[in-house]
C-alpha cells in the first residue's frame, strides 16, 4: 500500500424454527447453538487468530482453499446480492466455526449441502453444521446473504470495504475490508484461490483479481468471471465496477496485461502505463521470475479511494500513479502479494521492500543513489517525511493498529533493508532478496523468519546490531 492519508454448496433454506428464532432475537439462537449435543466431541474454531493489531480478524479451526463468489450489484439502489461458495480444511475437530461478515443480512447457510444454524454477533458469523467435522476433513460452506454494504473506516481514517464510486463501485480489503463483502477467514495467514462471478448492469465493467475466464450478457445484465489461482489473501481481492476503456497486451515474458482505466484518466494515465513493461522486466531482474500468471492495474477517479492499493495481479490506483508508485505496487506482487506476511505486525516485510525498490529504481535510473536516499533520511532532510514521525517506533513493532502503515513501516523498513545491504555486500543482497522471494512463494512469513534467512544466507556475517537498532530498536541508532 502506498499513498494512504497521514496517520496511511446447494442452496437450502433455513427452517421456519430457527428463521423465527432469527426474528426473535440471538438469544433464542444463542441457547440452541450452545445446546449439549450427545456425544460431540469437536469445539468451536473460535474467533479470531488474536492477531496483535486486529484481534478479532480472521478465525481458527480451519484453513479455506477455494472462494467461489457469485454476486451480483445494482449500482442504483447500492445493493448487492451474494452466493460464497468456501472450500476449507478442519484443523481440528469442530462443533462449529466462525466466518468473518460485517453488515449484509445472512438468508442461510449449508455445510456440506445441509442446512447449518447460524449466529450473528458483531463481524462474527457462527455457523453450527448438522455434524461436527473431523480433523483433517474437507468441507464445503454455502453462504447466502444480501443488502447495502459498508464502506468501513480503518484506524488510521483511510475508508475500505465497499466504496461508492460515481458510476459503481470499489471493493478493497487491506487491512479487514473484505468481510464487508464476502464471508471468509479473514487475515492475511490463510490465503486461498478465488473464482469471483460479478453481474452488473449491461454497459459496466466488473474487474477482478487474476483472468477474465468467461463474460455473458443476458437481457440488460452482464456477468464477468474471474479466476484467480494462485493462493491470495483475502486483503488483497477487489472488484472494481464501472466504466472502465480496457487494454489486453502480453509482454515479453509471455505475461498477459489487463489494465482497466477510468476514462477520466486516460490521458493522464497513458504514459505510466506505457512503462509497465519496463518496470516488470526490471522488477524481474532484480527481484526473480514474476510470481503470477498475469499482470495490470485498475486506474479509478481520486476521489474514489484516496491510496493505491497492491491487490493481487491488478494493484488499484486513485487516479494516474507515478513511476514510483507504479514500481512500489508491482514491487508488493512479490513482497506482500506473493510472500504473505503471517500477521499484521510483519507489515514491514511488505512496504519496507517496495519502498526499498523505489530506492533501487532511482538509482538504477538516474535518480539519487539509495545511499543519498538513506542519509537524507537520517539527516532529516526528506521533506516528505516528518523525522520525528520516522523515529516515532521501530518498523517490526507498530505502535497500534493505526500506524501499521506509518512511515517507520515504509521508509525506516526500506532502511533495514539498506542496512542489509551495506553489511552483505551487493551481490549476497541480492542473492538473499530472490532467495527470500522464491523460499516463500506464494506463502506466508514472519520477521522472525526473515532474520534467520539473512543470517543463513550470509553466514560470517553480524547482523545483531542491524536487528537490534534498526529492526527492533526504539528511537533513532545512534550510527547510520
Amino acid at each position: 500500500m502506498v499513498s494512504r492519508p497521514p496517520h496511511k454448496i446447494a442452496h437450502v433454506y433455513r427452517s421456519a424454527p430457527v428463521a423465527r428464532a432469527a426474528v426473535a432475537g440471538t438469544a433464542v439462537l444463542a441457547l440452541a447453538l450452545t445446546a449439549c449435543d450427545g456425544g460431540v466431541h469437536g469445539t468451536p474454531g473460535g474467533s479470531g487468530v488474536r492477531d496483535a493489531y486486529f484481534p478479532k480478524a480472521g478465525n481458527g479451526g480451519y484453513d479455506v482453499t477455494h472462494y467461489g463468489l457469485t454476486l451480483a450489484y445494482d449500482p442504483d439502489h447500492r445493493r448487492l446480492t451474494g452466493t460464497a461458495r468456501i472450500t476449507a480444511r478442519a484443523t481440528k475437530d469442530l462443533s462449529a466455526f466462525d466466518l468473518d461478515l460485517k453488515g449484509l443480512t445472512v438468508q442461510g447457510v449449508t455445510v456440506e449441502g445441509r442446512r447449518a444454524r447460524f449466529q450473528r454477533a458483531g463481524q462474527e458469523l457462527t455457523v453450527r453444521p448438522h455434524g461436527e467435522l473431523d480433523k483433517g476433513e474437507t468441507f464445503g460452506v454455502t453462504v447466502r446473504y444480501s443488502g447495502t454494504p459498508r464502506t468501513l473506516t480503518d484506524p488510521d481514517g483511510s475508508k475500505e470495504g465497499w466504496l461508492y464510486t460515481a458510476d459503481g463501485a470499489l471493493a478493497l480489503g487491506e487491512p479487514v475490508g473484505s468481510m464487508a463483502w464476502f464471508p471468509g477467514n479473514d487475515h492475511p495467514s490463510d490465503k486461498a484461490a478465488y473464482d469471483v462471478e460479478v453481474t452488473v448492469p449491461k454497459g459496466l465493467q466488473a474487474v477482478s483479481n487474476g483472468e477474465l475466464k468467461s463474460t455473458t450478457t443476458s437481457g440488460d445484465r452482464t456477468t464477468y468471471h474471474w479466476h484467480t489461482a494462485e493462493p491470495m489473501a483475502s486483503y488483497l481481492a477487489m472488484v472494481a465496477i464501472g466504466h472502465y476503456k480496457i487494454t489486453r497486451s502480453v509482454l515479453k515474458n509471455h505475461l498477459p496485461v489487463y489494465a482497466a482505466v477510468d476514462p477520466t484518466q486516460e490521458a493522464a494515465s497513458r504514459a505510466v502505463l506505457a512503462k509497465l513493461p519496463e518496470i516488470i522486466e526490471w522488477e524481474e531482474y532484480n527481484f526473480g521470475p514474476y510470481p503470477f500468471s498475469s499482470t495490470g492495474m485498475v486506474v479509478d477517479r481520486g476521489e474514489d479511494a484516496g491510496y493505491a492499493l497492491e491487490t493481487q495481479n491488478r494493484p488499484v490506483f486513485p487516479g494516474a500513479p507515478g513511476t514510483g508508485t507504479l514500481v512500489h505496487e508491482l514491487a508488493h506482487q512479490w513482497f506482500g502479494d506473493s510472500v504473505t506476511p503471517a500477521s499484521w505486525r510483519d507489515m514491514w516485510l511488505n512496504e519496507g521492500f517496495a519502498t526499498y525498490a523505489e530506492w533501487l529504481w532511482e538509482e538504477d535510473h538516474g535518480g539519487p543513489s539509495a545511499q543519498q536516499t538513506f542519509d537524507a533520511l537520517y539527516r532529516g532532510e526528506d521533506e516528505n517525511v516528518d523525522p520525528e514521525e520516522l523515529w516515532a517506533f521501530p518498523p517490526a513493532r507498530p505502535s497500534d493498529a493505526a500506524h501499521i502503515s506509518a512511515h517507520p513501516v515504509y521508509e525506516r523498513g526500506a532502511m533495514v533493508l539498506h542496512k542489509i545491504r551495506q553489511k552483505a555486500g551487493d551481490d549476497a543482497f541480492y542473492d538473499i532478496v530472490q532467495g527470500w522471494a522464491a523460499a516463500h512463494r506464494h506463502g506466508n512469513a514472519t520477521t522472525a523468519d526473515f532474520t534467520s534467512y539473512v543470517e543463513k544466507k550470509a553466514p560470517g556475517k553480524d547482523f545483531s546490531e542491524i536487528w537490534k537498532d534498526w529492526l527492533y530498536g526504539d528511537g533513532k541508532p545512534a550510527r547510520p
